[in-house]
Order: C-alpha cells, then sequence, then structure tokens
C-alpha cells in the first residue's frame, strides 16, 4: 500500500457494489482493500494499515454493527463509515454509539461519500495524534519521577495499548 493515499477497508456482500465502489475509490486515489464479509474485515484489518472502513450494515456472518465494534476495539483510532441499503433511525444510534463516524443511505451520491471519508480521515488524523501526545505526557511524567524499573514496566505497558 501506498503511504501517500488513505487506505480504506471496504466491507459489503454485494458483490457488485463492492467491485464498482472499490474501482470508483481507487480512480480518486484510495488504497482500496474490498472483503466480502465482517470476518474478512477484522482480518485485513490486523494485516494491513487501514485508515477509514466503509462497513455495509446487512451482511452474512458478522454483520456490519459487530464488525465495526471488532474493528474499533482493536484500532481505537480507526474511523467507520456505515453504508447500508437497510438502515433505521435506531441502527444508526446504536451505531454511533458504537462508535461510527458516519451513517449513510445507499444509494448514496459519490461525492457524500467522498466527503464523509475525507472528513473521517480528518478525525482519524486527530485522534491518531491526540493518542500519541496522551503517550508523550505519560512518558514525560514516568521520566520525571519514577524509578528506571518502574519507567521500564510503564513503557512497555504504554507500548501495547492500542
Amino acid at each position: 500500500m501506498q503511504n501517500n493515499k488513505i487506505n480504506l477497508l471496504i466491507v459489503d456482500d454485494e458483490v457488485t457494489f463492492l467491485d464498482s465502489i472499490r474501482k470508483s475509490l481507487e480512480a480518486r486515489d484510495f488504497n482500496v482493500i474490498a472483503v466480502d464479509r465482517g470476518e474478512k474485515a477484522i482480518e485485513a484489518a490486523k494485516k494491513n494499515p487501514i485508515d477509514v472502513a466503509l462497513v455495509d450494515l446487512k451482511m452474512p456472518g458478522i454483520n456490519g454493527e459487530e464488525t465495526l465494534k471488532a474493528l474499533k476495539a482493536e484500532h481505537s483510532w480507526m474511523e467507520v463509515v456505515i453504508l447500508t441499503g437497510h438502515g433505521t433511525i435506531d441502527s444508526a444510534v446504536e451505531c454511533t454509539r458504537s462508535g461510527a463516524f458516519s451513517y449513510l443511505q445507499k444509494p448514496c451520491d459519490l461525492n457524500e461519500l467522498l466527503e464523509a471519508l475525507k472528513e473521517a480521515f480528518k478525525k482519524k488524523v486527530m485522534n491518531r495524534r491526540k493518542i500519541e501526545e496522551e503517550k508523550m505526557d505519560e512518558l514525560l511524567k514516568i521520566a520525571i519521577s519514577g524509578s528506571p524499573r518502574d519507567i521500564l514496566r510503564r513503557l512497555k505497558e504504554i507500548d501495547q495499548v492500542e
């Protein structure tokens, strides 16, 4: 994956739509990993640096909401946009509570989708920097007040977070 492009994970069980949206977004300079199931999305996110995920809500196996929760649990800085043809107000509220950045209805205007992805990436960058700043603040506190053993132990704990 190229570093100068947004790394996007798309999850949708409609293969025709998945292929179409992948091509459209690759043509607009996204690095796209496209998978057709939530389980595959979780594995792809473990193996690849993902900035933003675009997740369908209704899928066989792990549905979109469960995929959202799993992705956010493993990658707290990752932003997830839900894109569904089966949305309800209740599912929108629940997905937002679970950490979805945005919730869009299919069919979705491509410009609206691009705007949501851009804003999600912007938030991801801000979240990542905030996490890094919090870690640095923690490191400075430890360095000032801790013994060498305490510093090493705490550094290891900080390194394992995320």
